[in-house]
């Protein structure tokens, strides 16, 4: 399965049938090797190693995400691995056990977890010098690089996501809707101007100035151009329903829902495709994108990838 991006690159003609006929057989999903049957909630590229994270652990790529195998040596090994992040140092994880770091791109993994009040993570986020943590009971950050953690606020509320605009952070909640914060969590705002009433948001993404929240059963994605003032229901082409995870890069966004695969957009969500060919599974927890591919963190079927250049 190697260089298969490369097939579909054939440059000929459209009354040429063979080049044709491997479209048809490589425009889709293609399961990743060692994680069939596998729960997996959370992902990670860092140069040449791609990264999964699930109930079982942490599984590392080396080639592309085509194949993975168990890389969780002193990670949470009794509940799931819901998040990472990293700096020019580490990797770090979000577990149920709290936060671990690894310095040698996932060998070995020691805990990071001084000054959490609840080890419950639900994500994890890597901005200039700090970093933060979210949890049941709110936002914690550390300045030494997880080895100390104190409060960043919130600290009654259940919070399920992170991103960043510059130092601007921006937070998705279990019950209360988006918050955000300007002083590295010295104090926070909601900003849920056009969410219609949702309050549930289980992943967040920014690319460039603008953000994306996914929201709970019954509504989508939702996107905001000015800092978290307004927020829009995406439509175009997405399904309606719930997301758990977002990937994006210069060109596009892609998002992942619970129960109805994975849709990308190249023009900052206001259109998207469907792209569920060979997705076996399409209930998605997170995304994730290298230099050669899409990955889909799956609830059941593991991981999955998918050539960008099979995108039109």
């Amino acid at each position: 399965m190697i260089g298969i991006g490369l097939l579909t690159a054939t440059g000929c003609s459209k009354e040429d049938t063979e080049p044709l006929a491997v479209d048809a057989v490589f425009a889709q999903w293609q399961q990743s090797g060692g994680t069939a049957g596998l729960n997996m909630q959370s992902l990670l590229t860092n140069d040449n190693y791609n990264f999964a994270g699930g109930q079982t652990g942490i599984y590392k790529s080396t080639d592309a995400a085509a194949n993975y195998s168990l890389s969780n040596s002193g990670n949470d090994a009794v509940g799931p691995t819901r998040g990472f992040t990293k700096d020019n140092f580490y990797i770090y994880t979000c577990t149920s056990q709290g936060v671990f770091r690894s310095s040698d791109n996932g060998a070995n993994w020691i805990s990071k977890s001084s000054g959490l009040t609840d080890l419950r993570g639900s994500g994890i986020l890597s901005v200039g010098t700090r970093l933060f943590f979210v949890s049941p009971v709110g936002v914690f950050m550390s300045s030494n690089k997880g080895d100390n953690w104190s409060s960043a606020g919130l600290a009654a509320t259940d919070v399920r996501s992170i991103t960043a605009i510059n130092n601007t952070l921006f937070v998705g909640t279990n019950g209360a809707g988006i918050y955000k914060s300007t002083d590295w969590g010295s104090n926070w705002v909601s900003v849920n101007n056009g969410l219609n009433g949702a309050t549930n948001f289980r992943a967040m993404e920014s690319k460039g100035n603008t953000l994306f929240a996914a929201g709970p059963i019954g509504t989508g994605v939702f996107r905001s151009t000015d800092l978290g003032a307004n927020w829009t229901l995406l439509r175009g082409g997405i399904a309606s329903g719930s997301y758990r995870g977002f990937a994006r890069n210069t060109d596009l966004i892609v998002a992942g829902s619970f129960g109805a695969g994975v849709f990308y957009s190249k023009d900052d969500g206001n259109s998207w495709k469907a792209i569920n060919n060979g997705l076996t599974d399409l209930t998605i927890f997170d995304l994730e994108l290298n230099n050669e591919y899409i990955i889909a963190a799956t609830d059941k079927g593991g991981v999955f990838r998918y050539a960008l250049s099979n995108l039109k």
